[in-house]
């Protein structure tokens, strides 16, 4: 049995890991896809205090060591269900692990724009990373959709390497932040359409293309490419646990920034969390909170 069972392994999960192990708590981190979470698809990170610069991955993979050398434990498998008692049992697709206290810290996952077909050309013609993928499409054509802060990292980046880069934003402007906007706008080789949404994915054995049409203007139109990069924003992972875990309407975990929830023992961290500002910063402040009112509960059993 583990003193604190973390679900996530993302910037907050392994943070919330870091601040048990310190406070001398037996912790085990479950992750079921990529140790590092979200931040691993981004390309270039500018805003974590003390890297002018760092890739997403790298920064996710210091997170890891750093956890590792603390004497943190790692299982590779999805949590199912959290069952409640003295203790709390986690139930995964590899076997149960109890703990005296848990810590829900899984995320959130990329959006899909919901056109037919769209699944099946995941990792064969639709991509949600273009530092993982980009090289795939060098000196062809790629189509990014959305108008965020990641959309427009990932045009920027796919920018550098291949021929023609199509911006569909659903939107008349884009939202993310101004200096990106900037450098996209230097771009000779990227095209923006506003107001644009995606309808279809054209097949011609295999990805060839999308039909888009412009909701103002209610015309249609195909666009030949290779490749489309998909960054439309997130899906919180909290559904298995809403037993546990107040749910508001979008499906983040219903807590404050004492990420203390409804059921003692069960806490939650980082973009799972109802919150107005998801960043790193804010996600491993999450995690160092989380781990502390968890190691508080237990002191006090």
């Amino acid at each position: 049995m583990f003193d604190i069972i973390v679900i996530g392994g993302g910037p907050a999960g392994l943070t919330a890991a870091v601040y048990a192990r310190r406070a001398g708590k037996s912790v085990l981190v479950i992750e079921k896809e990529t140790f590092g979470g979200q931040i691993t698809f981004s390309p270039k990170v500018e805003n974590i205090p003390g890297f002018a610069s760092i890739s997403g991955a790298a920064f996710a993979e210091k997170l890891t060591e750093q956890a590792m050398e603390q004497g943190v434990e790692f299982e590779c498998c999805e949590a199912k269900e959290i069952v409640d008692g003295n203790p709390k049992k986690v139930v995964t697709d590899e076997g149960t692990f109890e703990g005296k206290a848990v810590i829900v810290a899984t995320g959130a996952r990329h959006r899909l724009l919901g056109i037919p077909d769209e699944e099946k050309y995941i990792g064969d013609g639709i991509s949600f990373c273009a530092v993982c993928d980009g090289a795939f499409y060098k000196g062809q054509t790629v189509a990014v959709i959305g108008g965020g802060n990641s959309a427009l990292q990932e045009a920027l980046l796919l920018s550098e390497t291949s021929e023609k880069v199509y911006v569909l934003q659903n939107l008349a402007f884009f939202t993310g932040e101004q200096v990106l906007v900037s450098q996209l706008e230097e771009k000779e080789n990227v095209e923006v359409r506003f107001e644009t949404v995606v309808e279809e994915i054209l097949d011609e054995d295999g990805f060839a293309g999308i039909r888009i049409r412009n909701t103002a203007k209610d015309t249609t139109e195909e666009i030949r490419a290779d490749g489309m990069f998909v960054a439309i924003g997130l899906v919180p992972q909290n559904e298995p646990f809403r037993n546990m875990i107040l749910l508001n309407e979008y499906g983040y975990a219903d807590m404050d920034e004492s990420c203390i929830g409804n059921t003692p023992g069960v806490f939650a961290a980082g973009d799972c969390r109802s919150k107005r500002i998801r960043q790193v910063t804010t996600a491993t402040a999450d995690g160092a909170t989380a781990a502390l009112a968890a190691c508080a509960y237990i002191d006090s059993l």
